[in-house]
């Protein structure tokens, strides 16, 4: 499955990752993501192995980008490409066997912060979730992962990991890798090769930032996934009603939100909307010259079912879709 252009356009909160059987696969959907970036002017983090980084740098030069030396060097002031070894920061990372966060929030995150700073857009992608992985450290890699997403919570970025098939076949563990799919607002390259694991996960969910481009940015995560996951059938109607229900939060709730696709054993798909207002959502009657106030009649009819949940900090409005 080849990585599109789409799926990176004004998402810097997008945290992909990619399952590949050949460092060619790998390249094919890293060295675009990355060239992209460097071509617009942003910043480029590149934590991964020695080969990786010389087969993405020969990428980059063919795409006509001089990505400068191959090898680990930090952020110097201005750069656009910055490159660290994977595996000197997995060890730095491990005390003990176990992650250590504080060490995490020194390496990446002062890292991320300061390319933040000059306000250009950041892509980072990273292989030390593999390394972890590889060598045993399967909870220090979920760790990771979370810390990771808090910092995309913390700061505009977008984030692209991957994993080879190959350590994912070794490790055999489906519940830790259905683990590691639910943090990911999509996927390239979904590991057919495994048979037990190439059912997509029950839940997937995401968080966007409270902003004008929100909505957008979350119907676009909720139709990759459907369409991932095969639902093709039910893209249109649940586009439309994650637009509304994420308008909502955005206009009315005044938060960040949180969207989640569930998949159901009966065939039905749930898509939920949480933010931090405790006001449960009103439906109206607009005249028919009002320009707004349709969005909850739009889901009404739209959806098998829907409702609001009240939750001790906020909501969750949500719609099944299906028989």
């Amino acid at each position: 499955m080849a990585l599109t252009r789409d799926l990176w356009v004004e998402a810097p909160h997008d945290h992909v990752v990619q399952f590949y059987g050949r460092d060619d696969e790998l390249a094919a959907g890293v060295v675009p993501y990355l060239a992209e970036v460097l071509a617009a002017g942003g910043v480029a983090i590149v934590i991964a192995t020695e080969p990786h980084r010389e087969v993405f740098a020969a990428g980059l030069a063919a795409a006509g980008i001089d990505p400068g030396p191959a090898g680990p060097h930090p952020a110097p002031a201005g750069a656009t490409l910055v490159m660290l070894d994977a595996d000197e920061a997995a060890e730095v990372l491990l005390v003990d066997g176990r992650l250590a966060p504080h060490r995490f929030d020194k390496l990446v995150g002062d890292l991320v912060r300061e390319a933040a700073a000059g306000g250009r857009p950041i892509r980072a992608y990273g292989e030390i979730l593999a390394q972890l992985w590889a060598a045993g450290h399967v909870t220090a890699a979920l760790e990771l992962e979370s810390l990771w997403n808090g910092l995309g919570r913390e700061l505009d970025f977008s984030l692209y990991c991957a994993y080879p098939l190959a350590a994912m076949e070794a490790e055999g563990d489906v519940d830790a890798f259905h683990h590691v799919y639910r943090q990911y607002s999509a996927v390239v390259g979904v590991p057919v090769a495994l048979p037990r694991l190439q059912d997509p996960p029950l839940d997937l969910a995401a968080t966007f930032p409270w902003s004008c481009r929100g909505p957008a940015d979350a119907r676009r995560f909720v139709t990759d996934t459907l369409t991932a996951w095969g639902r093709r059938d039910l893209v249109d109607d649940a586009a439309v009603i994650t637009t509304e229900l994420a308008t909502n939060a955005v206009l009315h709730a005044r938060t960040d939100f949180t969207i989640t696709i569930s998949r159901r054993p009966d065939g039905t798909l749930r898509v939920a909307v949480r933010d931090a207002n405790l006001t449960p959502p009103r439906p109206r009657r607009p005249a028919p010259l009002d320009g707004s106030g349709r969005g909850l009649g739009l889901v009404e009819a739209l959806a098998a079912r829907w409702g609001a949940d009240t939750l001790p900090d906020g909501k969750v409005v949500w719609a099944q879709l299906g028989r």
